[in-house]
């Protein structure tokens, strides 16, 4: 059985000032949550809205079904490693479930970022802080069967594409995601942190944050340095948050030998491995909390257009921000920038880019997307951070012939692909068989391919875009076929 290291790593940090909001966290512990303010939490709206109600599910080490700032917020729960998921023996799940959920006005401890959020605890962490990927692979289709809007996974498995050893990707957990993105539901992940990785930094982000449809979050310091231990990616990492000095719920069994913390089960009062929390681990649900909110402010928002309205709308990281290695623009240390909640919910009324409904169709074999008969047009979309390639099955009998006409405003190259392909994207530790028969002619804003089927057999067409634009690029696929 696979196991799966959890995100997280954790130091010792100052006390920080309290955060100014369009309206005010009146909670007791309001002066720890820093975050909230780097975030732009609140200050969108003069006072707290009445917004429609987000399930999310936080799939981790369960909760503390207890716990004063989130009783009454779990509409749902259940472990898929035995015992109960309202227990959790290391802490982390508590902990990012009140970064997401804790209740923010009860007059106790500190205030969740998501307050329209309504919890779905799905424990796939033991009490030693792993995890199995077919627990994980289960508590996706259960939330997903279950109501969820959004999926929290500050979890992950070590990505290298330079060694299939070390690469951990696995199918069943993109069909997971696959899942998860075709029922409408947003999925956001850690990108991971060095000490979990062969090295710090680390070049790669983890899976699941590695995966098509995946928002995938990094972590910066209060000043806006990024810390060496957040997984660095040129492609895959999205969008960055805060994840040092991050000031949480823990459970209170955690408390229970340390009589000067009795009823005071937060961060200040766990063990040194959860006080002041830092990792991708702790970024993840302040993003995932602002997915809520979009989707409490208009609830038929796709999840590429969440991930649209997060990454574009982030503040980019540079110099002048405290990121010192940071160019202008998108970097592979904190992707389009970090969060910036106002700004998100700003961008919700310009207009936003159409949902693609041939999606998810990433890769050959069960990934593609099927077209029905031919002559047909398609026009979807390709967006080069987030899914820079479409696939579609063709069905053709022998001899019959194949005419393809691609047109986007930015380069792009259609390739054809036999039957019996499995993957037309190389993918780590995997078998990979060049088994194309017909390319376009050139990589271009318009392209065409012509071929004469050699046999009879489900063929694969893809499209990918080939060039770093910010996107997504909408295209026109036109499609006719003939007899022999």
């Amino acid at each position: 059985m696979l196991l799966r290291a959890l995100v997280v790593v954790v130091l010792a940090a100052a006390a920080l000032a309290a955060p100014v909001l369009a309206f005010d966290n009146t909670e007791p512990l309001a002066d720890k949550q820093w975050y909230l303010t780097k975030d732009n939490a609140w200050t969108f709206w003069a006072a707290q809205p009445k917004l429609s109600p987000i399930s999310v599910a936080v799939i981790d080490s369960g909760i503390d079904g207890t716990h004063p700032d989130l009783s009454g917020r779990v509409v749902a729960a259940k472990s898929f490693v035995g015992g109960s998921p309202y227990r959790d023996d290391n802490g982390h799940g508590t902990f990012v479930a009140g970064l997401i959920a804790a209740n923010p006005s009860n007059n106790e401890g500190i205030a969740g970022l998501g307050f329209n959020v309504r919890l779905m605890i799905a424990k796939v962490v033991d009490a030693n802080g792993t995890i199995s990927l077919p627990g994980e692979v289960a508590a996706i289709h259960w939330a997903v069967d279950n109501g969820a809007r959004v999926i929290n996974l500050s979890l992950g498995g070590v990505r290298d594409p330079l060694n299939p050893r070390l690469d951990v990707y696995s199918p069943l957990e993109q069909a997971a995601v696959e899942y998860a993105y075709s029922h409408g539901v947003v999925v956001v992940a850690a990108v991971g942190n060095g000490p979990q990785s062969p090295a710090t930094p680390w070049s790669f982000a983890d899976y699941p944050a590695a995966l098509p449809h995946v928002i995938g979050v990094s972590a910066v310091r209060q000043d806006g340095a990024v810390p060496d231990y957040s997984n660095r990616d040129a492609v895959f990492n999205d969008l960055s948050a805060p994840g040092a000095a991050i000031f949480s719920t823990i459970p209170q069994n955690l408390t229970a030998d340390r009589p000067e913390c009795a009823n005071r089960p937060y961060s200040d009062c766990g063990s040194d491995e959860l006080r002041e929390g830092i990792g991708t681990s702790f970024s993840a649900p302040q993003v995932t909390a602002a997915a809520a909110l979009l989707l409490g402010q208009n609830p038929t928002l796709k999840p590429d257009q969440v991930a649209w309205l997060l990454e574009r709308s982030a503040d980019d990281a540079s110099a002048t921000s405290g990121c010192s290695q940071c160019p202008v623009g998108r970097d592979l240390y904190t992707g389009w920038g970090t969060l910036d909640v106002q700004k998100a919910l700003t961008l919700l009324g310009s207009p936003l880019p159409a949902p693609d409904r041939y999606e998810p169709n990433d890769d050959a074999g069960p990934w593609a997307h099927a077209l029905p008969p031919l002559p047909r047009t398609v026009q979807a979309s390709l967006d080069f951070w987030d899914d820079d390639v479409d696939v579609y099955r063709v069905t053709m009998t022998k001899g019959a012939r194949l005419f393809a006409r691609l047109t986007t405003p930015s380069p792009v190259r259609l390739t054809l692909w036999s039957p019996g392909t499995k993957r037309v994207e190389l993918v780590p530790g995997t078998k990979f068989v060049d088994s194309r028969v017909a390319l376009s002619r050139r990589v271009g804003r318009q392209v065409r391919l012509a071929y004469r089927a050699g046999a009879t057999g489900t063929y694969y067409l893809q499209a990918k875009l080939v060039s770093a634009v910010r996107g997504p690029v909408q295209y026109r696929l036109a499609l006719t076929r003939s007899a022999s």
